[in-house]
């Protein structure tokens, strides 16, 4: 089975931000995925408008590969616990380990 992911765009309202991907399989119809995100996640900075796409598609690819289980819904909404595993597992912590400190040193 062929599947295509493709990312349309952003709407913002007056409460979300709504992020829509169409999902294309070979034999299927292409049908809209849409996620939102509470505009307070943008204003408090918990997360970047330049993130809120890839929190989206890896929600959206998790859903994909569950959806043997379950199935596909069009609407989704980003949760406060998906966005502390986001967090967790973009932190600039992850980032420390690619450039270890340098010893300070003592002149």
């Amino acid at each position: 089975m062929s599947l295509n992911v493709q990312y349309v765009g952003f709407k913002s309202k007056a409460i979300v931000r709504e992020y829509s991907f169409l999902v294309r399989e070979s034999s299927i119809e292409p049908h809209e995925i849409t996620f939102t995100i509470l505009n307070e996640t943008f204003t408090s900075r918990r997360l970047s408008f330049q993130n809120a796409p890839d929190i989206c598609s890896l929600m959206l690819h998790r859903a994909l590969a569950d959806s043997a289980n379950n199935p596909l819904k069009a609407h989704y909404r980003i949760s406060e616990t998906e966005l502390d595993d986001y967090h967790e597992s973009h932190s600039s912590k992850a980032a420390k380990g690619l450039y270890p400190r340098k010893p300070a040193q003592n002149f």
